[in-house]
């Protein structure tokens, strides 16, 4: 059986803090994110498509755009963080709290079972992989189990 997929890629900048990181990722710092979202259907649309280009960017694109795009994402239970942005000076600054310590792992995660299921509710279309580039040489991937694909070795 033959799986066609479409992939959108996004691209945004944010810093992040990553707790209890050994080294020099336990400081804030930023990165130039890459995030590609693979999708699948049942069936083609009338076009041909699994879904139009624009429409992944607009829904994805856009809650990132919205949510972590020129903003800073952190660890929920990270107090140091949390109290800078809920009760300090800058709390009108952009951020957004995870529910897991902000690695390329965490995030690829999170927007592949969070953001894209809520975003394409009722399209009838899956996010069934998400790579996320923290930086040029490296990227982590979230994948569907069940979605078919090979895995990668």
């Amino acid at each position: 059986m033959e799986m066609i997929t479409c992939t959108r890629r996004v691209q945004f900048c944010a810093g992040h803090r990553v707790l209890r990181h050994e080294g020099k990722c336990a400081h804030p710092h930023g990165h130039n994110y890459v995030a590609l979202f693979t999708a699948t259907t049942d069936a083609l649309d009338d076009v041909g498509r699994v879904i139009d280009f624009s429409v992944l960017k607009d829904k994805l694109g856009g809650w990132i755009e919205k949510n972590w795009d020129h903003g800073f994402i952190y660890f929920d239970e990270d107090e140091d963080m949390r109290n800078i942005f809920t009760e300090g000076a800058i709390d009108r600054w952009k951020a957004f709290a995870m529910p897991s310590n902000p690695t390329a792992e965490n995030m690829a995660h999170f927007l592949l079972h969070e953001v894209a299921p809520f975003v394409l509710a009722g399209s009838g279309v899956k996010v069934i992989e998400v790579r996320l580039w923290e930086t040029e040489n490296c990227y982590a991937t979230a994948r569907l189990e069940s979605c078919g694909l090979i895995p990668v070795e």
